[in-house]
C-alpha cells in the first residue's frame, strides 16, 4: 500500500531544503529578504512542488531530479506570491496563514507587497537559469516557462483573483464559479503537473491525460477549501475560518450547500483518478494526493 505521509515528508524536506539555498545569507539579512523567507518557510504542504514531482515521476519512474527541483521551488515561490498578496488588506485582509502572522502583519503592507514582487521574479530567474543550463532541454523549459508565466498572469491566478473580488456579495452561476476556481486554484496545479510531465518528455497523450487529472483536482481543492472555511478547525487550519461568509463570497457551499458540494467533490475526484489509468503503478503518488485533497483537514 502506497504510503502518503511518508511521500509527502521526504518531498516536502527535499523542496525545503532546496528553497533555504535559494535566498542567500547575503539577502536575508536584510528586511526584504527576511520578509521573503518569513513566508516561503512557514511550513506550507508543498503540493504543487509535489504535484510536479509527482507527475514527472508518473511518466519517468524516476526520482525527482535537479531539474525538477528547481521547477518545484519556482513553483513554490509563485504560490507564496499569491498567498502573501491575497492577504493583503486590500484583498482578503488575512491576518493570519498557516497559523503565524501574514507577511504584512509580521512586517508592514509596503515589505508585503515587494516580497510578493521579489519572490515572483526569483521565480522565473530560476525557470531562466535552469533551461540556459541544459541546451538539450532547453525547448522543454521553454514550454514551461509559457505555461507558469500564463496560469500566474492575467489569464491565470491574477484573472481569476479579480473574478473572486468582483463577485462579492453578487449572484453568480455555478459557471462563473467554475471558470474563477479554474484561474484561480486551477491554472497553477494544471501548469505543475504540465512541468513535471514535459521535463520528462512526456508524450502528447500522456500530457493530455495528467492535465485532465489536473484540471478535476484543481477544481476539487478550491471546493475542498471552501468547505473547510465553513466547518474547519481554526486550530488546525492556522486562520480563521468563516470568512467566506462574512465577506459575502461567492462559494460551492453558498451556491450548491455543503452535501452537493460534497457530492461535485466526489466526482472530480473520481474523473481525475480516470484519467491515470494509463500510467499504472507510476502514478500512485498523484492517486494518493487526489485522496488526500478531498480528506485534508488544511
Amino acid at each position: 500500500m502506497f504510503d502518503l505521509k511518508s511521500y509527502l515528508n521526504s518531498r516536502k524536506r527535499q523542496v525545503d531544503k532546496a528553497l533555504e539555498q535559494k535566498i542567500i545569507p547575503r539577502e536575508k539579512s536584510g528586511r526584504l529578504g527576511r520578509a521573503m523567507t518569513y513566508s516561503l518557510m512557514a511550513g506550507g504542504k508543498r503540493i504543487r512542488p509535489i504535484l510536479c514531482m509527482a507527475a514527472a515521476q508518473a511518466v519517468s519512474g524516476g526520482d525527482a531530479d535537479t531539474e525538477i527541483i528547481e521547477c518545484a521551488c519556482a513553483l513554490e515561490m509563485i504560490h507564496t506570491y499569491s498567498l502573501i498578496h491575497d492577504d493583503l488588506p486590500a484583498m482578503d485582509d488575512d491576518r493570519l496563514r498557516r497559523g503565524k502572522q501574514t507577511c504584512h502583519m509580521a512586517f508592514d503592507e509596503s515589505t508585503a507587497l515587494l516580497a510578493g514582487d521579489a519572490l515572483l521574479t526569483l521565480a522565473f530567474e530560476i525557470l531562466a537559469s535552469a533551461g540556459a543550463a541544459n541546451a538539450e532541454h532547453a525547448h522543454r523549459w521553454i514550454k514551461i516557462i509559457h505555461s507558469i508565466s500564463r496560469a500566474a498572469g492575467y489569464r491565470g491566478m491574477i484573472e481569476g483573483q479579480m473574478r473572486d473580488i468582483w463577485s462579492e456579495g453578487r449572484t453568480v452561476s455555478l459557471d462563473h464559479l467554475k471558470n474563477t476556481h479554474a484561474l484561480k486554484t486551477g491554472a497553477l496545479i494544471r501548469a505543475s503537473v504540465y512541468a513535471g510531465a514535459v521535463l520528462k518528455g512526456a508524450s502528447s497523450e500522456k500530457i493530455e491525460q495528467l492535465d485532465t487529472y489536473a484540471k478535476n483536482i484543481g477544481l476539487a481543492f478550491q471546493i475542498t477549501d471552501d468547505i473547510l472555511n465553513v466547518e474547519g478547525d481554526p486550530e488546525i487550519m492556522g486562520k480563521a475560518t468563516g470568512t467566506d461568509q462574512l465577506c459575502d463570497k461567492a462559494t460551492y457551499p453558498a451556491l450548491l450547500g455543503l452535501s452537493e458540494s460534497s457530492k461535485y467533490l466526489s466526482a472530480l475526484i473520481k474523473n481525475g483518478l480516470l484519467a491515470l489509468d494509463i500510467f499504472g503503478r507510476q502514478a500512485d503518488p498523484l492517486r494518493a494526493l487526489a485522496n488526500y485533497i478531498v480528506k485534508r483537514k488544511k
